[in-house]
């Protein structure tokens, strides 16, 4: 059964139909892919806030998102995300705990191609972890230059200490089909957590 399938099955059940948008995370270092993630999958154009860079990680890329970006996906007739992406500096950390409120899950992207962004993707889930118990996945991204990409991958599920039920994946975020995978991963273990909720009430 294909994603949206499942997905679709579990609505008309009744166990998940959603009486309002739901609400998706994109976190994870500077440069990571995050703004990227976002325009690749909305279906509307993304309300962002970059800005250009001052300091020496101009040489990196020339902007970076300072508040948020917003985008929309709908998967079914009544179940839309919303995934807002969050600044990858320290010194935007104050928006991440205001985007945290009320979300259902998270993402976090980590560059395989900068030895800095895993170290930095660690603090990142461990305050996401702390802001709320949701689900979350981790996309690896930059992966065009690696001749071994899974095994990148896996190391930076031993560098981050992600438990196995919980994916980590290469990602590019320039591809759809990528995206969208990440996402529904995140769908899942949402709707995995209701069902298990709804039994245990029953």
């Amino acid at each position: 059964m294909s994603p949206r399938a499942r997905i679709v099955r579990r609505q008309s059940s009744g166990a998940t139909r959603a009486a309002r948008p739901l609400k998706v995370v994109i976190t994870g270092p500077f440069a990571a892919g995050k703004t990227t993630f976002i325009k690749t999958i909305s279906e509307v154009a993304i309300v962002g806030t970059d800005r250009g860079i001052t300091d020496d990680t101009r040489a990196v890329k020339p902007r970076t998102t300072v508040a948020l970006d917003f985008g929309r996906l709908t998967f079914a007739d009544d179940l839309t995300l919303f995934l807002f992406g969050t600044p990858g500096q320290r010194r935007f950390e104050v928006m991440w705990e205001i985007l945290s409120e009320g979300m259902i899950g998270f993402v976090v992207l980590v560059n395989a191609a900068d030895d800095r962004s895993v170290a930095e993707a660690a603090h990142i889930l461990e305050t996401f972890k702390a802001y709320a118990d949701v689900p979350y996945a981790v996309g690896v991204t930059h992966l065009e230059d690696s001749d071994q990409p899974e095994a990148v991958v896996q190391a930076v599920r031993g560098e981050l200490g992600v438990p196995d039920h919980v994916v980590v994946t290469a990602c590019d975020p320039r591809a759809k089909d990528d995206v969208k995978d990440v996402l529904v991963q995140i769908l899942f273990a949402v709707l995995d957590r209701l069902e298990t909720a709804s039994s245990a009430a029953g």
